[in-house]
């Protein structure tokens, strides 16, 4: 029996129709087609040419991300840069809609598109940019060549998820997924467009492939002598109480709507893009161990089946392209694991990690660390392709997080710098730490089929690449010191 997701309450609607006083300078209902943002247009951020996008359908607009080509920015500056980084986001965001409302005339007359949507875009983004390098200068050192970060171009979808899905496809020796049904013949929802998505921004029928048709690739880590190999489980809910918001405390802090797609939060109830270190600390928690007072939170799954949200006409919502029913995991499991290679050390209280890049789409994967699968098919994991799962199995979502720290900072100007991933052969690079490692793993009871998108900005167009998590640590330092104790000891706790 299937579990069907619930209509959120009105506190959604009312908390993110509140979030759309801060940044949003376009207003309106859903728009009808793609549009994207990325870093591989040259310095002049010129469009590309009616005959570079022969053939290929202009789908999004890209522009470098500009917190990757930032020089390491000053605490005294990170409010004001972090403001004006979000308030890029908006600006792609508002002309991600004009360019949709307008795509087929901008198709035919690409200097329209540059006239009223890109050089528009790369002069709001130039003064951003300004006021960025006039806020550290203020400080330190203000930084030169800044404004080689606000070119932006129209871009085409390179409709790579269908080539690694028929690429796995084939790697499986099954030219066809079972049954002989190709994913791409399936309706992504009803009443669109075969690979338009609803809203028509995405995803495509190319962003899926039949999981039976992927070869089993995962490698179980080899432990060594000395490695910790306990765990700790802390059990937080699957979000049933229904909170959510469209805002990122760790990359927008002090922004509504700084992400522009709703995210679901287990733990902390204090999270939203105001909360201090105070109110998370004096939070609320859904966790059973009251010493937990963490936010855990990632995008929101969505049924991509005609049916509206209650969020459809709210930021984060329908405002920003994300559209469809909200789904309540089926199970979310939150383990802490250890080190193959020695013991694990504390994590810092109020410790921010990000993992996977939300924009991954545009910026390419460098930091990308989506992994999709089924129940049942877990040792078959896809990067870049929601999966199709079979009758009676469930599609999974599992975000391991960095497991490396430097010692020293909660965060960083980049949201990156201060954790790292462990090096192949299981050592944190020098200067690093092991700590316990998230592992967030959540389930969702969905019907078979290429029906269903995780939020995303509007223009990386739902693509599954963008998938990421969020945590902020508030563990009490007791149950900390219990959960390293126990990892460290190789017992299972929970």
């Amino acid at each position: 029996m299937r579990r069907t997701s619930r209509k959120k309450r009105s506190t959604l609607a009312n908390r993110a129709i509140a979030a759309s006083a801060a940044l949003i300078l376009g207003g309106g209902g859903l728009v009808a087609v793609n549009v994207h943002a990325s870093a591989e247009e040259g310095p002049s951020g010129s469009p590309p040419t009616r005959t570079q996008n022969a053939g290929r359908q202009l789908s999004t607009i890209d522009c470098p991300e500009a917190v990757n080509g930032l020089p390491e920015v000053p605490d005294q500056a990170r409010g004001e840069v972090d403001r004006e980084l979000a308030a890029m986001d908006t600006q792609i965001t508002d002309a991600y809609r004009q360019f949709a409302d307008r795509k087929e005339q901008m198709v035919r007359d690409p200097g329209l598109a540059e006239n009223t949507v890109l050089g528009p875009l790369r002069g709001k983004r130039a003064a951003s940019l300004d006021r960025i390098g006039i806020a550290i200068g203020r400080v330190a050192e203000r930084p030169q060549g800044l404004e080689s970060l606000a070119g932006c171009s129209l871009r085409a979808d390179d409709g790579q998820g269908r080539d690694q899905g028929e690429d796995q496809g084939r790697k499986a020796g099954q030219g066809q997924v079972p049954g002989g049904q190709d994913p791409g013949d399936q309706d992504p929802g009803q009443g669109e467009d075969p690979g338009r998505g609803l809203g028509g921004n995405g995803p495509e029928a190319a962003d899926f492939v039949d999981i039976r048709s992927v070869q089993p690739s995962v490698d179980r880590p080899r432990k060594r002598r000395g490695a910790s190999r306990g765990s700790f489980t802390t059990d937080c809910g699957r979000n049933e109480n229904g909170k959510f918001n469209p805002d990122n405390v760790i990359v927008a802090p002090g922004v509504s709507n700084g992400a522009h797609h709703m995210h679901d939060y287990v733990g902390n109830q204090a999270n939203d893009a105001f909360a201090s270190d105070d109110d998370l600390a004096d939070g609320a928690t859904t966790c059973r161990n009251q010493g937990d007072r963490s936010t855990y939170y990632w995008p929101v799954l969505r049924l991509q089946n005609g049916q509206d949200e209650d969020d459809v006409d709210a930021d984060g919502g329908g405002r920003d392209q994300n559209t469809g029913e909200i789904q309540t995991p089926s199970q979310v499991t939150l383990k802490f694991v250890g080190s193959p290679v020695g013991r694990v050390t504390a994590m810092p209280r109020f410790l921010r990690i990000i993992t996977g890049d939300a924009k991954a789409f545009t910026n390419g994967d460098a930091n990308a660390n989506a992994s999709w699968s089924c129940t049942g098919f877990e040792d078959r994991q896809l990067k870049d392709t929601y999966p199709i799962c079979p009758e009676g199995s469930q599609v999974v979502r599992t975000f391991a997080f960095q497991n490396c720290w430097d010692g020293q900072n909660t965060d960083s100007a980049n949201h990156r710098t201060h954790v790292a991933f462990a090096q192949d052969d299981g050592r944190c690079p020098s200067g690093f730490r092991a700590v316990p490692q998230l592992v967030q793993r959540i389930v969702y009871d969905v019907p078979p089929g290429p029906g269903f998108a995780v939020d995303s900005f509007p223009e990386q167009l739902h693509k599954p690449i963008t998938d990421h998590g969020d945590f902020i640590n508030v563990f009490d330092e007791r149950l900390m010191r219990n959960m390293v104790r126990c990892i460290n000891d190789g017992r299972r706790c929970r």
